[in-house]
């Protein structure tokens, strides 16, 4: 971190550490525009949502634009931000926070483009673009510069909260300098003593009249909480008006700006909204983590999000599950452009001779993708990243579904809003664990220049490390889906999710180059059902501490056999296409031939080598073993 001077800009020190930083920055960020693509159109085929009239005014070619756009945005602005944000981090000194340079000609030139408004409605001034081509742009964004992408997330976050909750003034007041990029915005919702404990938060709300309130306490973990890109922030804060019941059922949600707004627009007087620290992180260091203190003088005043007391649980999770959501994404980007980068330095290292010729002391050194180990480690990452981004774009598929359907057929609707809330929490923890195990596999493709700040996969890893935590653990992603999501609606969720599966397994079990890793699917399938009626019998044992110590396997399960399900599906498409080149009186070309090849290895691949840990989680799962819990707390050392 480096130092402000008493005026609060860089010491002339820092500002030669800035010029020399910038003088060597280059962009490492990297994405494979045809793969995703591949993903969108040729597989899950998510330009037939341009028929529906929710998203009509739109086609393929302008969202391809925008895709094209976005790309030489991150590479040009904020990619090469990413590694001078590393190193010199936000600033803090007498009660100011400073972003790194370069910062906010960024942010003002995304809100120029309009990236952050992309899937806001119409009616809110959006462009009204469909989710599942929205992820790709978080993907480009947040894997090329993570931190920087946080703050206009967030901002997008929260005026999608008050556009869905908000009364007709608190709309007009809020979104158009949100959506403008004049206002970021926030979620405060952890304390000192409440954590992932929500209902355990003390911050208090005074009525003052109507949806008027004083706020008093303190929030802590506050992404975003302050900076210098826009000229306000609103923060969403979870308080308890006084007298409400305690636990979460008795929290609200309010809006409270760190500068008062007038009600013709304009900003009035500080809002006694006091930045008390900022966190000294392992990563993301560009991202202001700030302890927030509101109402120290008595003068913070917010305002009830949609004038509804008691319903701050019910409307925060809105912004929490497009929060998790969005980590998912941010997993699914970083472990990509590490893939990416840890693939392009294999082509370029010589070292060492081929297996073929050990034996021979004279024989030329050739690439490290030639060896086999390094090959393992790179088609692990490709199918993982490519799987996991067939995910983010399938849920947010359905919800695009969800949207379109919501009027002219409720039924359908619901199934698509269904599928969304089931895989939610696999997105979320999934993708973030994989997010460390890919950016830990580029280090090791690197070998020791993969340990060092020369290249980009180092930070990658130290960055990926709180997606696990952060927006609910990946264990409470898991008893989410344990607890709540395997049962929602009489389970119906679940076993439609199973139906497609099985569906699937039934029409390829025996498909010419894929059936057996289809079986392999199905028997995988076979397993997690054998798993999910364990965990009941576990319920109704009143074993539940048992399904709390297991849960985590069981996402995990789950999250393979639907990427396992994804990956073989567009090995199906990529067969198809071989085929349909073949058949045609042109040859393929090498290029397409290898592409659509790559999609075939790295689906068998996952499904001999990644989906068979299935049926040892199911065993683990279903063992009786209680050690973990049985221990006494002694037992782990007698010492501490």
């Amino acid at each position: 971190m480096t130092h402000c001077g008493a005026e609060g800009r860089l010491s002339a020190a820092a500002m030669r550490r800035v010029r020399e930083a910038v003088s060597h920055v280059i962009n490492f960020y990297k994405a494979d525009l045809r793969s995703i693509r591949f993903t969108l159109y040729e597989h899950l085929k998510v330009d037939r949502l341009f028929e529906l009239e929710r998203y009509a005014h739109l086609n393929r070619e302008e969202c391809d634009a925008v895709i094209d756009q976005c790309y030489r945005f991150v590479c040009e602005v904020i990619g090469p931000l990413n590694p001078l944000g590393d190193q010199l981090g936000c600033q803090f000194e007498n009660g100011v926070v400073r972003t790194p340079p370069g910062f906010r000609e960024a942010w003002q030139k995304l809100f120029e483009l309009g990236f952050p408004t992309f899937t806001m409605p119409l009616e809110v001034d959006g462009l009204g673009g469909p989710h599942a081509v929205g992820v790709i742009l978080q993907e480009l964004q947040s894997g090329a510069n993570t931190a920087f992408t946080m703050y206009p997330e967030l901002t997008r976050g929260a005026a999608d909260l008050i556009a869905h909750f908000g009364l007709p003034d608190q709309r007009q007041m809020f979104l158009p300098p949100m959506l403008q990029g004049r206002f970021s915005g926030t979620m405060c919702l952890s304390e000192p003593q409440a954590g992932s404990d929500v209902g355990m938060a003390k911050t208090r709300a005074t009525p003052l009249g109507g949806n008027l309130y004083r706020i008093q306490g303190t929030k802590c973990w506050i992404s975003s909480g302050d900076h210098d890109l826009a000229e306000n922030i609103v923060h969403l804060v979870l308080a308890r008006i006084d007298g409400a019941p305690s636990g979460t059922k008795g929290l609200s949600l309010f809006i409270v700006p760190k500068i008062w707004v007038e009600p013709d627009g304009s900003l009035g007087e500080p809002n006694d909204v006091v930045t008390a620290s900022i966190e000294h992180k392992m990563g993301i260091r560009a991202s202001a983590t700030a302890v927030l203190n509101f109402g120290e003088s008595g003068k913070c005043r917010g305002i009830l999000v949609g004038g509804e007391p008691h319903m701050g649980i019910k409307q925060m999770f809105r912004m929490m599950n497009g929060a998790r959501i969005a980590v998912g994404v941010q997993g699914l980007a970083i472990a990509s452009t590490a893939y990416l980068n840890a693939l392009q330095y294999a082509r370029q290292r010589l070292q060492g001779s081929s297996v073929r010729h050990f034996k021979d002391p004279d024989a030329p050194r050739v690439p490290i993708l030639e060896h086999s180990d390094v090959r393992r480690m790179l088609l692990e990452m490709k199918a993982k990243v490519e799987g996991m981004r067939t995910l983010a774009v399938k849920l947010a598929w359905h919800m695009d579904m969800a949207l379109a359907l919501e009027k002219t057929d409720p039924g359908r609707s619901a199934y698509h809003l269904g599928q969304v809330d089931l895989l939610t929490p696999l997105i979320k923890a999934y993708c973030s664990d994989q997010a460390f195990r890919i950016t830990e596999l580029a280090i090791q493709t690197y070998g020791g220049a993969g340990y060092v700040r020369d290249n980009p996969v180092e930070q990658y890893c130290r960055d990926a490390k709180i997606f696990s935590i952060y927006e609910g653990t990946n264990h409470i992603q898991a008893l989410d889906l344990v607890a709540r999501k395997l049962h929602q609606h009489g389970g119906e969720n679940f076993r439609n999710f199973l139906h497609e599966l099985k569906d699937f397994c039934g029409q390829y079990a025996s498909l010419r180059g894929l059936g057996a890793e289809v079986r392999l699917l199905r028997e995988a399938v076979q397993s997690l059902e054998e798993a999910a009626l364990g965990l009941m019998d576990f319920f109704l044992s009143g074993k539940v501490d048992q399904v709390t110590l297991v849960a985590n396997w069981f996402l995990e399960s789950m999250a393979e056999v639907a990427i396992a399900h994804l990956l073989l599906d567009a090995a199906r498409v990529a067969e198809e296409r071989q085929m349909q080149a073949t058949d045609s009186d042109s040859e393929p070309s090498a290029t397409d031939s290898d592409f659509y090849q790559g999609k075939i290895m790295a689906a068998k691949f996952f499904a001999q080598r990644c989906l068979p840990l299935t049926r040892a989680r199911t065993i683990m799962l279903l063992s009786p073993d209680r050690s973990a819990l049985d221990i006494p707390d002694a037992g782990f050392s007698t010492e501490f």
